[in-house]
């Protein structure tokens, strides 16, 4: 399942500095959506509010038509850097993700290893992050945020730290699982071959505080060069 996710009016602000200019956007539900623009543009703010991390200075957010004043399990969150409990093994940290939820002991460790298998780590549930490559943790993380079964998927230049070869596999998996799933996903990079790769949409922000300078749907096919030169364009916006 997903959820359609709005931006209505919505500015941020971190005390009397604003970060985000008021900003109407809709995700609609199933969509892939890229957040491109520099450090400092509100992509990630934006981000963090949907997650309900932030609340707005003004306006709001809604999933699914109802208002985010929190974090729930309806949204998943990925980050770039993987935040995992070196005691705990891969299934330990995807199993203490869904205590939140009040699962039994049993449904939790069914639902972590088949999470788990679901990015490709069945075979690593029982081995400890620093047993595992940088690829292998992101990967546990996406099988933390994916456990719960979100209907939107918040991803925070999740591959950010990766090298070039991890990070096109990383990438490879997410939109299969995506296409697997429906689930909504904004993902937030400052990479423009990324976001034209990955999502079915590109909005570029920029400025300080933050504004959406470009909205592009990305066509499925081959790179549009053309497409790209107009994206690289709006990123040069002061």
């Amino acid at each position: 399942m997903s959820l359609e996710v709005r931006l209505e009016g919505l500015s941020v602000g971190y005390g009397a500095a604003p970060v985000l200019r008021p900003t109407d956007l809709v995700f609609p539900a199933g969509s892939f959506t890229a957040l491109l623009g520099p450090s400092g543009c509100g992509k990630s703010t934006v981000l963090n509010t949907v997650a309900g991390f932030v609340r707005p200075a003004t306006g709001r957010v809604t999933a699914g038509g109802t208002e985010v004043t929190g974090p729930g399990p309806d949204r998943g969150v990925v980050f770039q850097h993987y935040a995992l409990f070196p005691w705990r093994t891969a299934r330990g940290n995807v199993e203490f993700a869904l205590k939140r939820l009040g699962l039994p002991r049993a449904r939790r460790r069914e639902l972590a290893l088949a999470a788990l298998a679901e990015v490709g780590l069945a075979d690593g549930a029982e081995k400890y992050p620093a047993q595992l490559s940088g690829g292998m943790q992101q990967r546990v993380a996406l099988a933390r945020a994916l456990a719960a079964r979100p209907e939107v998927l918040l991803m925070d230049e999740p591959f950010g730290a990766l090298d070039a070869l991890t990070r096109t596999r990383m990438q490879a998996l997410l939109r299969e699982l995506w296409e697997r799933s429906g689930t909504t996903v904004l993902f937030v990079t400052h990479d423009i071959d990324e976001a034209l790769a990955l999502a079915g949409r590109v909005v570029v922000l920029g400025g300080s505080p933050g504004r959406v300078l470009a909205d592009h749907p990305v066509p499925a096919g081959p790179p549009d060069p053309a497409l790209r030169e107009s994206v690289a364009a709006r990123l040069t916006t002061p």
